[in-house]
């Protein structure tokens, strides 16, 4: 609790040191909101009227730039200093040193597991990675070049109507199991997209398998007995995954808050989350990013690319963030990872124009000014890419990192006691009080 004391303004009101003063200009009434958190309720200025019966003043803020819609314990940003920590822990030691499925449990539980936590967790989730056979039905309903996210959203939300009990999001037991069953089955939905958009016969989870390597093997068997991923593509998959698994109150976990507010089942709000990572602005960041460096062409034309960018001619993809204004830490790691695929796959020669590019564009002080870095979309493309994913994949493997933080920020906002359904307020622009017009007189 922060401690405050009172002192008296201009006009003898008593105010705290922990809050702010407004004056209204129109009345010449003056109002005390109080600050926690570095922040005021915005129902707080609902006390500001003209009259008693006016509805209060109201805040305009178009996508949320300066609004919190929800206290959080589940992810720490310091964008201005490139920090991003998972419930405390920061996510340099979790790529090192960290599991994705250990990185989901800290998410979910808030705390590591231990040893034995930890094996049950990984047990539990492995053996709930099949889905009904009526899932698979269902997805080869879909037209036979069906774009992989789109089938992946369909399915994600399918599974509330095999799953009724989901609706049941205030027994504790059921969230436990509806939480194993979305971690488990993305994947196996995610590969089952896949190799239905390549005309390829679906392949089924190894339970022998770890969680990244389970996916590859769903990805990439075609006629061998047992498939043995590389560990050294697994690995590096399964950082990405770490990297991806929240990122506070962006686009797709704000999209399944918001849906979730209403009550409805986990898969649904999940479904949500997977539609809004759909968009091109969010889970498309990185497919952007590949398609400048396949345009760039060569280390040669990155110079020439670079004052394109100065004359509003290009746009540099993957450098900026909304929240970080220094360098996103997830992309030091992801760099580091580059190189562990390319040992296996051989070296794309995309690499050299992205070095190049981030070279020149960290010593340009047109950049720097503007406090544009890389961020995480600007090496996962190419680690996909060498992974042999279309680019049509990289929101679905982004969907399966993010599901651990969107389940979540789910539970989080169902044990919320604040929360109530989300219903934003509008200024309404339209016209008012106008008289219908017969049709024979329009």
């Amino acid at each position: 609790m922060t401690t405050q004391t009172e002192t008296t303004d201009a006009g003898g009101v008593a105010t705290s040191s922990e809050s702010l003063t407004i004056t209204d200009n129109r009345t010449g009434k003056t109002y005390e909101i109080p600050i926690e958190d570095e922040t005021i309720r915005a129902t707080e200025l609902r006390k500001i009227k003209v009259k008693d019966d006016d509805f209060g003043l109201m805040t305009y803020d178009p996508a949320f730039m300066a609004t919190a819609s929800c206290r959080s314990s589940v992810t720490y940003i310091d964008g201005d200093n490139g920090i991003l920590e998972y419930r405390g822990y920061p996510i340099e030691q979790l790529a090192e040193k960290s599991s994705y499925l250990e990185v989901a449990y800290l998410l979910i539980y808030g705390e590591l597991p231990s040893s034995d936590q930890l094996a049950e967790w990984d047990h539990q989730i492995t053996i709930h990675t099949f889905v009904h056979e009526n899932v698979k039905e269902f997805m080869q309903g879909f037209r036979y070049d069906a774009h992989p996210m789109g089938m992946l959203l369909a399915s994600v939300g399918a599974l509330s109507t095999f799953y009724p009990e989901a609706a049941d999001i205030k027994d504790a037991q059921s969230r436990y199991i509806q939480t194993i069953r979305l971690l488990a089955k993305m994947p196996t939905l995610a590969a089952f997209s896949y190799r239905h958009n390549r005309g390829m016969p679906y392949v089924y989870p190894d339970n022998d398998l770890g969680y990244a390597g389970n996916f590859l093997s769903m990805i990439y068997k075609v006629a061998e007995l047992k498939y043995e991923p590389d560990p050294r593509l697994e690995r590096a998959l399964d950082i990405l995954f770490i990297l991806h698994a929240d990122h506070e109150q962006n686009c797709s976990t704000s999209a399944v808050r918001s849906v979730g507010s209403s009550q409805v089942d986990p898969y649904s709000s999940v479904a949500a989350g997977v539609a809004a990572l759909y968009g091109p602005l969010h889970g498309g960041a990185n497919e952007a990013v590949l398609r400048m460096l396949q345009r760039i062409g060569s280390t040669d034309n990155v110079s020439d690319f670079i004052q394109g960018v100065k004359n509003g001619d290009e746009r540099l993809m993957g450098f900026g963030h909304r929240v970080y204004k220094n360098f996103d830490p997830r992309a030091k790691i992801i760099k580091t990872a580059v190189d562990d695929v390319f040992e296996v796959t051989g070296k794309n020669p995309l690499l050299d124009i992205a070095t190049e590019l981030e070279k020149i564009a960290l010593e340009d002080e047109y950049f720097i000014s503007r406090k544009l870095y890389p961020n995480v979309d600007f090496y996962s493309g190419l680690i996909y890419e060498a992974l042999g994913m279309p680019v049509e994949m990289f929101p679905v493997l982004f969907a399966i990192g993010r599901t651990s933080g969107w389940v979540a920020q789910w539970l989080e906002m169902v044990k919320d006691p604040e929360q109530k359904i989300s219903r934003p307020r509008q200024i309404y622009t339209g016209a008012r009080e106008r008289t219908y017009v017969p049709i024979y007189e329009r």
